[in-house]
Order: structure tokens, then C-alpha cells, then sequence
């Protein structure tokens, strides 16, 4: 084709933009408004925690809940942290502390995995029965954890764990297990059974398939099921005031044992700092993973 018969292309207009009418413009900015002040009323509870934290006892006698601390005082998180009452069962969050880290980690790592395990035998390596199997464990999600607290401490007594850190993650492992074992069900389900059924041909092995085509894929899903056993484990008060000893006690029975202590002046700045401490692993941990946390929950969310 000669260069005189080739055909010309027009020039292509760029796209208009369509005017948005004031009406939309309205209400998009009222929708803004409604969720600021959602906002603003969720996170009020802990502007006032903050603020009383920063505030000496004579500010907290002077001012109000709302106004921002004249001096900021950060003795309290000290008094918080290691001195924060007197007697044998309240010397402070730190010990702990420390307990609830040496509960948690240990039991939700051995909770996720355990619930790996079972989801991927219950969703690829099905057997007769696996689904009434799957249909008895899902009555741990929905039972009450009074019901098993009896039981529970004859259990721990045989073992000889009683009021122990070892006992609480053996609790911690078994009340979660049944979440983790849904959580990785339903994810499991979206792959397909021809991929496994490839990989056997190959002769792959049941943990070879689960190291090297499961686990990898299974990113989005071991990050909800960490932070929701996290926050969960971190946050528990009736196994931590039920199965623990003068030496085991995680950081939600210290803060109650804080803030229930008889005193003849009540520090309120020192039981802030206190509840903020407790709090903190966890806001730290949402903040750093919530993304992870929103995308694998919706990831296995239409299958299973």
C-alpha cells in the first residue's frame, strides 16, 4: 500500500469531564461529615484515656475529661508499668506483661499451624466422614467458653500444668482451634482439587504438596489467622483469672488487679496508662497488618 492511499486516523478528543451536579457535591461532603464525626465519637475514648495518661492529679482534679494536659506528666506510664501499687498480687504490668508474651506467642503459632494442617486435610484430602468431622469442630466456635472451665482444670491438674504459662497456651490452643481449622477450611476450599491431583500425579507427597504449593498461597489467610488469634489470646480475661497462679497471670488480670486495688486516693492518670499498655500489642499489630487482615478474610468468603 502506498503511503498516498493509507488512510489517515483522526485525531481522537480528549474526554470531557462530566460536571458534577451540587447536589452530588453535597452529598458526598455530608457523607464525609457523618463518617468524621463517627470517627471522632469512636475515638474519643481514647483521646480521653490519652489525655488523662499526660495529666498529673492535681490537672485531673482542676480541668475536665476533654482538655489537653497543661504540663504533660509521663510519670503515671511509669507508676504503670513497673510500681503502680503496692502488696503481693499488683506490683505493676511488666511480669505481666511478660507472661501474656510468653502465652501468646507460643499459642498462637501453635494454633495456626494446627489449624493449617486441618484445613488442608479437611478441604483437599478429604475422607469419609471429614465433613461431619468438620461440622463437630465448628461447635467449638459457637460454644461457650464457661461450659469447658470444669473440665479444662482437671485436664491441666492431670497434666500438671496447673496455674502455669504452659497451661494457659495449651488452653489458648485448644478454644482456638476450631476458629483456625474454619479460617483455613474455607480458604483451602477456593483451590483447585486439579492442582493437588497434578502434584500427586507428579508424586508429590501430602507434605510436599502442602510445603510447596499450599503454604505459599497461603499468605492472606495465616495473617487473619494471626491476628485474630493475637487479639484474641492478648485480650482474654477468663482464662487468664481461671487457670493462672501468682507467677502466670497475663496483663488483663494485672490491669484489673490495678484498677480494683483499694487505695485512699484513686489515680486515674496511672490506670489510663495502664489500660493504653495492655491495649497497645494489639493496635500495633492492626495497624501494622489490618490490610492483611481485610483481604485474606474476603479472599475464602465465597467458597466452603
Amino acid at each position: 500500500m502506498s503511503a498516498e492511499s493509507a488512510p489517515t486516523l483522526a485525531p481522537v478528543a480528549p474526554a470531557r469531564r462530566v460536571p458534577v451536579s451540587g447536589g452530588a457535591q453535597l452529598a458526598r461532603w455530608s457523607l464525609y461529615a457523618v463518617l468524621l464525626l463517627a470517627a471522632a465519637f469512636f475515638l474519643l475514648p481514647l483521646y480521653v484515656m490519652v489525655v488523662t495518661s499526660l495529666k498529673d492529679a492535681e490537672q485531673i482534679r482542676a480541668g475536665n475529661l476533654l482538655s489537653l494536659p497543661s504540663t504533660i506528666d509521663t510519670s503515671s506510664w511509669g507508676l504503670a508499668w513497673s510500681s503502680a501499687c503496692t502488696g503481693v498480687d499488683c506490683n505493676g504490668l511488666q511480669p505481666f506483661f511478660w507472661n501474656s508474651v510468653a502465652m501468646a506467642v507460643p499459642a498462637v503459632l501453635i494454633s495456626t499451624a494446627w489449624g493449617a494442617l486441618n484445613g488442608y486435610v479437611l478441604s483437599l484430602w478429604k475422607f469419609r466422614g471429614s465433613d461431619l468431622l468438620f461440622g463437630f469442630l465448628l461447635f467449638g466456635v459457637f460454644m461457650p467458653f464457661q461450659v469447658v472451665l470444669l473440665p479444662m482444670s482437671q485436664v491441666l491438674g492431670w497434666l500438671g500444668l496447673s496455674s502455669s504459662v504452659a497451661g494457659l497456651v495449651l488452653v489458648h490452643c485448644l478454644a482456638g482451634l476450631s476458629g483456625a481449622t474454619l479460617f483455613f477450611r474455607n480458604y483451602y476450599a477456593a483451590i483447585p482439587q486439579e492442582l493437588v491431583s497434578a502434584a500427586r500425579i507428579d508424586g508429590a507427597g501430602f507434605w510436599q504438596i502442602f510445603w510447596r504449593i499450599v503454604l505459599p498461597m497461603s499468605t492472606p489467610i495465616i495473617m487473619v489467622t494471626l491476628i485474630w488469634q493475637f487479639t484474641s489470646i492478648w485480650n482474654d480475661f477468663l482464662f487468664g483469672v481461671v487457670f493462672s497462679g501468682t507467677d502466670s497471670r497475663p496483663i488483663t488480670v494485672g490491669l484489673n488487679n490495678l484498677a480494683n486495688t483499694t487505695s485512699s486516693v484513686k489515680n486515674y492518670n496511672v490506670d489510663m496508662a495502664a489500660a493504653i499498655i495492655a491495649g497497645l500489642p494489639t493496635l500495633v499489630v492492626y495497624v501494622l497488618a489490618g490490610r492483611y487482615f481485610v483481604r485474606g478474610l474476603t479472599a475464602g468468603a465465597v467458597k466452603g
